[in-house]
């Protein structure tokens, strides 16, 4: 039995949920969802209960001090609410969790129990993968629904993807089998710069779901922090001939690909997107194409931001990457939108990324192999930090990155 006692009643809800893990490269999409708790004071409400979903061999607890008393924080899903003011109020119900180690079914029937109970009239699903795809370019997000005629009205794909999948592409089915509006954003994120956090990935996804639910976005440090991780990122391609003649290729793949939507229909979207944003500009900034997002890794000598730096691309490109992340080729339509040939990218330190992503706009993020708390970082550490992502050997070795939705 749900019960929301300390819960208002809300207005014209919808539900946005993002689960680290499988479909979570870069913790794009995590982050996206904790920055919308942060920015607007979200509340918890509710808390799964961890032991029905989680294997704390899996993800395990943590253990803190609080004023000299030591604490534990179970790895859970936790639902809180955001109640949003203006001229069009609306409120979010935000789901932010781990994806659960099991009982998916009873999992996803306990979420849409809370939506049925709150009236939420539409269900998002953030998600990331690994794809071929330039960190110089805007970050491509698809954005995909089993509904047709959602798909028609909201100018989304429409599902095809066949195969392995997340707890996303779960969630998004039950929605739909309960009548329950649902759509799954994907942003892509570049493989050879795999590591957490990928804070222009997560401004992509936001600048998306600005323009799904129509509500504007205060953003905060997240365009400045995205400027600087995209600058040190160039700065660390252009020391290495071999990543910056690699970046020069996916480029060049990425505008060819793209030159046929530069239509006069594409132009007018995006200019009205442009004057629907300038309308709507004030403290805390919008949303951008080409997102930006949260904060990185600081140069305490120069006090410059830089991420991690890529790996060397393999020059082999006819066999497939297996850095614990296969991506999804074939002819899936949801969110692979990998741009090359199979990229063998991949190495055996902890940021593994390679993508075996085809040219298709796959549906679903083809990713083998689990992100979030392994987006080419993954694994249980024992003490639970984050571990080698070890090649697979043609199976679920390693820890396997998702195909999934």
């Amino acid at each position: 039995m749900i019960e929301l006692e300390g819960v208002p009643e809300l207005i014209d809800p919808v539900m946005v949920a993002a689960f680290e893990g499988w479909n979570d490269a870069g913790d794009a999409a995590s982050t996206a969802v904790a920055h919308l708790d942060r920015e607007w004071k979200g509340e918890v409400f509710a808390a799964l209960d961890a032991e029905d979903y989680y294997d704390f061999q899996v993800n395990r607890p943590t253990v803190w001090l609080d004023g000299g008393a030591r604490k534990i924080t179970w790895p859970t899903t936790r639902l809180s609410v955001v109640r949003i003011g203006g001229d069009k109020p609306r409120d979010l119900v935000l789901v932010r969790g781990i994806e659960p180690s099991m009982r998916w079914r009873s999992f996803c029937n306990e979420i849409l129990g809370f939506a049925h109970e709150l009236g939420v009239e539409m269900v998002v699903i953030l998600g990331a993968l690994l794809g071929d795809t330039p960190h110089t370019r805007p970050v491509p997000v698809s954005g995909i629904t089993s509904d047709p005629e959602l798909a028609r009205t909201m100018d989304l794909e429409e599902t095809r993807y066949e195969g392995p999948t997340g707890i996303v592409g779960i969630l998004q089915e039950a929605c739909t089998h309960a009548g329950v509006p649902a759509v799954s954003l994907w942003a892509a994120v570049p493989h050879y710069v795999s590591q957490p956090p990928n804070p222009k990935a997560t401004l992509a996804l936001l600048n998306r779901l600005e323009d799904l639910i129509d509500l504007r976005i205060p953003l905060g440090e997240l365009p400045e922090d995205a400027r600087a991780w995209q600058l040190g990122v160039d700065q660390l391609a252009a020391e290495d001939s071999e990543v910056a003649e690699y970046v020069q290729t996916l480029e060049e793949a990425r505008d060819t690909a793209e030159l046929p939507e530069a239509s006069g229909e594409a132009i007018a979207r995006e200019f009205e997107r442009y004057l629907r944003r300038r309308d709507g500009s004030g403290p805390g900034g919008h949303a951008t194409d080409g997102g930006e997002g949260s904060s990185y890794l600081r140069d305490t000598a120069s006090g410059r931001t830089r991420p991690p730096l890529p790996p060397r691309p393999e020059r082999d490109t006819d066999t497939e990457t297996d850095a614990g992340h296969d991506a999804d080729a074939g002819s899936s339509d949801e969110a692979d939108t990998g741009t090359g040939t199979d990229a063998d990218t991949g190495t055996d330190a902890g940021t593994g990324s390679g993508t075996d992503a085809g040219r298709a706009t796959g549906e679903e993020p083809g990713t083998d192999g689990p992100a979030g708390a392994e987006p080419g970082t993954g694994g249980d550490a024992g003490a639970g930090g984050r571990t080698d992502t070890g090649p697979d050997s043609g199976g679920e070795g390693g820890t396997d990155r998702p195909g999934g939705d």
